[in-house]
């Protein structure tokens, strides 16, 4: 885990950084982290883009309905989801709605554009609701830091 915490805070640390961290030797860390990707622990490495900085201010939770549950229906909705590149992420969840959406959007007008070309687009939605985000308490990728 300790390894883990470390790529975590920062992947692009040298095997000797990592290893001076955690107390191992780099061709440890290696072998460890090799068995990591192997289990597949350690899905992939990629950047955390700030998407402030690309222009989307905003982030909305978008709960969602489906008019049918059928297995086309789901299937089609998430693949229909997965090619908007405004949705950062996509949950099925159990409750109320079906579906818990995050989306990064420029600001609320920009919302609205989305909402009526992409989004209301899909076929099968029945409801949703909306709510900006206010502010991030606390964002992590693994319950590890």
């Amino acid at each position: 885990m300790a390894i883990l915490r470390v790529l975590l805070a920062d992947s692009r640390k040298t095997l000797q950084e990592i290893g001076a961290e955690v107390g191992l030797a780099a061709t440890s860390c290696w072998n460890r982290i090799k068995k990591l990707e192997a289990s597949g622990v350690i899905k992939r490495y990629t950047v955390d883009v700030n998407a402030g900085k690309l222009g989307y201010q905003d982030s909305v939770i978008v709960q969602l309905t489906l008019e049918s549950h059928s297995d086309e229906t789901l299937y089609e909705f998430g693949r229909t989801l997965a090619a908007i590149p405004e949705i950062q992420e996509a949950y099925l969840v159990s409750g109320d709605y079906d579906y818990y959406i995050r989306i990064a959007v420029r600001d609320t007008r920009d919302y609205e554009r989305l909402l009526r070309e992409k989004l209301y687009k899909i076929p099968g939605i029945r409801h949703s609701q909306s709510h900006f985000v206010l502010r991030v308490l606390k964002e992590a990728s693994a319950p590890l830091i």
